[in-house]
């Protein structure tokens, strides 16, 4: 009987560690502006935070292993102007995968300069949705920014499978936002007034009816284009080269918007290698295009005339 008991118990603990958490992510602490400090604290650090980002249970949906999304963080310490307070620069990275290949499509590459927190390495990374500003604004300073970007991450994941998937994953960002810990002229990024390219900007115009056509736009690059480029990739090209037509609008209509540098900082690579395989005729029209509503990167589509 006690035997059959326990056979029981371990397929049941199989069939739950079949599952995984959502996100699979490398961190990586640089340091090299900091001193007198033990380095075993960076190491810790770095441990932690991979520890919060992939074992915590973002959503109540049930992924297997190898549908884990792959992210990279990498954390700059600039100064350290108090005891296990840090001043840094955050780098966060994510990738989708495309259907039927082995290539990996970035979905997010964005560096955050408005990085303060405090750590302490004895002390456990907590968060929870209902109280993100935390005990103490610093600390929570640190998991409301990883939680944001993790929301924003999954909610672009969501949107590129279905259309508008990632709604509530993207109001989940806004909870974060609306919560966010403060702290008088130390802590900046969650508010309009900090500027106007930080992370309540970005999650404010992901979720505002005037980037609506963002979303289509989104789903269709991602599921209707390349994830049917092995199959018809000259119609799969001309689907996602079109994206452009509707981004040169939102552009018009909103310009110095931070939610398309956004979206060129993780795409411009992929539209200029799009763009170099077509036509000489439509590939001028396509730099055109992207010349006009992604300045930032204007040189890398002049290399492709």
């Amino acid at each position: 009987m006690q035997k059959k008991l326990f056979s029981i118990i371990l397929l049941l603990l199989s069939s739950f560690y079949g599952f995984a958490q959502e996100i699979n992510c490398k961190v990586k602490v640089m340091r090299d502006k900091i001193q007198g400090v033990d380095k075993e604290v960076f190491a810790s650090m770095e441990r932690g935070i991979t520890e919060f980002m992939n074992t915590r249970k973002w959503t109540n949906d049930l992924y297997q292993p190898a549908e884990r999304i792959d992210c990279n963080i990498l954390i700059n310490l600039t100064a350290m102007p108090d005891q296990d307070i840090y001043e840094a620069t955050l780098n966060i990275q994510a990738t989708r995968p495309v259907y039927n290949t082995g290539y990996t499509s970035p979905i997010i590459n964005f560096i955050d300069k408005e990085f303060k927190f405090k750590y302490n390495q004895y002390t456990q990374i907590q968060y929870d949705d209902n109280r993100v500003s935390g005990n103490d604004a610093l600390t929570a300073n640190l998991t409301a920014t990883l939680a944001f970007y993790t929301y924003l991450i999954l909610g672009l994941d969501y949107d590129s499978f279905s259309p508008n998937g990632g709604t509530e994953l993207f109001k989940k960002a806004q909870n974060v936002v609306n919560n966010a810990p403060e702290y008088s002229k130390v802590i900046y990024g969650w508010k309009a007034v900090d500027g106007n390219k930080n992370r309540y900007w970005i999650i404010d115009q992901i979720l505002s009816p005037r980037f609506k056509e963002f979303h289509n736009l989104w789903y269709s690059y991602h599921r209707e284009g390349m994830d049917n480029m092995m199959t018809k990739p000259d119609e799969s090209r001309k689907l996602m080269l079109e994206t452009l037509s509707k981004i040169v609008v939102l552009n018009r209509e909103n310009p110095s918007s931070i939610l398309l540098q956004f979206y060129f900082n993780a795409k411009s690579d992929e539209y200029a290698s799009l763009a170099s395989q077509c036509e000489p005729g439509e590939r001028t029209k396509y730099i055109a295009m992207l010349q006009q509503v992604d300045i930032a990167n204007i040189q890398k589509y002049n290399n492709i005339k």
